[in-house]
């Protein structure tokens, strides 16, 4: 290949140093015939003219001897020292053409002298004497410049003729040297082109059919790269992304098996806690609830035989069965969300409101509580999750009064895109911003079960319904006095939201064309 270019390159650089000389003889033959020979010849002509009126001019007044008849005379006389002028610009004063011009010259010379000038400068009635006598001398003189003359102009002519003939061979060989550029240049181009093909477009080619097969999934399939050095290079990144590729699948696939494990295992843990959850719900309650009645039986019926001590240790396994089964009846409910009642309705949330707010009202009542409300929207998902939600919401407002104010409650909404924004804001007592993350821990109190009753769960049960319903409940530090909770459900379920997206899509297709 590299031999190909180099034998290509030293012919068109022959070729076009032979088309440098070719022109410049071209432009040396050009200038010959058309800033020499043909002036030349055409400045002859002129000088024949000169002469020939000159003698025609001297024969007119020597066979009339009027003087008007010697303007033509005159005039061939400045003609003819410029046309000689022109010519020894153009001939120069060596050669053959200045020497027949030197003899033309000298011809004329002697005609003037023996002929034009007496003749010319004879007085009136003289030159018609005069050119009588000298009529045959001045035929003969004449003759003799119309000799040199038609000399002169044979050679400027023949000259002439050389550099036409010049001029055609050059432009001959001029064609020779375009067409044999041509032609190589069609063969470089036809060399380069099977040439690119070796060793571009086949290498890119064998590339390209590497790469759609590993695009295919053909992971295994190395990618190798021939022909330049940037296909080298291009092939191996390739290659190094494909092995990248490959330890990643490799790590994938080692990820989803451990995950399925872990999804196997979550199941049968999921499975455990569900009868874990039957058991806690039949065979835990029934002894609690037998404890909690034989207790408050013994103490009915002995209640004279017993002292204030025992009645007190009576009326603490009372209670401690009481929070026992309410505990496990949170847990239940805790362990529910997601599992029962997954499916998402319409939930109308203003008659669900007036419902909790109804089965609140005992507790509303003693604390003297406001609860006001927001006109509520009806939002998609579980109402039994829902009305669990605002129940443990309302509950803690009312619970966490402060003993100064009855407590005011309100329930505000407001529309963003794509979901509402709830927000249950109370006069109560507050929550420290430090434990703004614990409140939401199962389990996790920030008062002693005597200052405030209650398992732990209540929050943490608001979180996972929230959450279940794709949405976020954070505690509103800027809100002051008392506490406000906020936290968002979706405008719509994620189906409804899909087919609204690709219901509107062509619509936006349709306005944008």
């Amino acid at each position: 290949m590299n031999v190909s270019v180099l034998v290509t390159m030293v012919l068109l650089t022959l070729l076009g140093g032979c088309g440098i000389w070719v022109f410049v003889r071209s432009a040396e033959a050009t200038g010959r015939l058309v800033d020499r020979s043909s002036p030349a010849l055409v400045a002859a002509v002129k000088l024949e003219s000169a002469l020939v009126n000159q003698e025609t001019g001297i024969r007119g007044y020597g066979l009339t001897g009027q003087r008007e008849f010697l303007e033509p005379y005159h005039d061939g006389l400045a003609q003819e020292r410029a046309a000689a002028a022109r010519l020894r610009a153009l001939l120069g004063h060596d050669g053959q053409a200045a020497q027949d011009l030197a003899r033309v010259l000298d011809r004329a010379e002697e005609w003037q002298q023996q002929v034009a000038r007496p003749i010319a400068t004879a007085p009136s009635g003289a030159p018609v004497r005069l050119a009588a006598q000298r009529a045959q001398a001045g035929l003969h003189r004449f003759d003799a410049v119309r000799a040199e003359l038609a000399v002169q102009r044979g050679h400027l002519q023949e000259e002439r003729d050389r550099a036409r003939a010049d001029l055609r061979r050059v432009r001959v060989l001029q064609n020779w040297v375009s067409a044999a550029i041509a032609v190589l240049v069609l063969a470089m181009l036809g060399f380069a082109v099977v040439g690119l093909r070796r060793a571009v477009t086949t290498p890119l080619g064998a590339l390209s059919s590497d790469v759609r097969a590993v695009t295919r999934g053909d992971f295994r399939r190395p990618v190798h790269g021939t022909g330049p050095a940037d296909l080298r290079a291009l092939a191996s990144d390739i290659d190094g992304m494909r092995k990248r590729l490959v330890e990643e699948l490799e790590f994938s696939d080692a990820a989803r098996s451990q995950l399925d494990e872990q999804a196997t295992e979550l199941q049968r843990s999921n499975s455990e806690l569900e009868q874990f959850a039957y058991v806690a719900s039949h065979d835990l309650q029934e002894p609690l609830r037998k404890v909690a009645s034989f207790c408050q039986l013994l103490q009915r019926r002995n209640a004279d035989q017993l002292d204030d001590r025992a009645q007190q240790y009576i009326a603490f396994a009372v209670d401690g069965a009481n929070r026992m089964q309410a505990l496990i009846n949170d847990l239940l409910a805790f362990s529910r969300v997601g599992r029962v009642h997954a499916d998402h309705t319409p939930v109308d949330l203003q008659p669900l409101f007036g419902q909790v707010r109804e089965s609140l009202s005992i507790a509303v009542e003693e604390a003297s509580a406001t609860v006001t409300h927001d006109p509520l929207p009806t939002v998609p998902g579980d109402p039994t999750q829902l009305g669990m939600l605002l129940q443990n919401l309302l509950s803690n407002a009312v619970k966490f009064r402060s003993p100064d104010r009855p407590p005011a409650i309100h329930l505000s909404v407001r529309k963003e895109e794509g979901y509402w924004e709830f927000a249950v804001e109370d006069n109560g007592i507050g929550i420290d911003p430090a434990y703004s993350e614990k409140v939401f821990v199962i389990f996790q109190r920030l008062h002693t079960r005597e200052s405030y009753a209650g398992t732990g769960i209540g929050l943490a049960l608001c979180k996972k319904v929230v959450e279940y319903h794709g949405g976020t409940i954070a505690v509103d530090h800027d809100h002051s006095p008392g506490t406000r909770i906020t936290f968002t459900l979706a405008d719509q379920t994620p189906e409804a939201a899909a087919s609204e997206t690709s219901g509107r899509a062509p619509q936006r297709e349709a306005t944008a064309s």
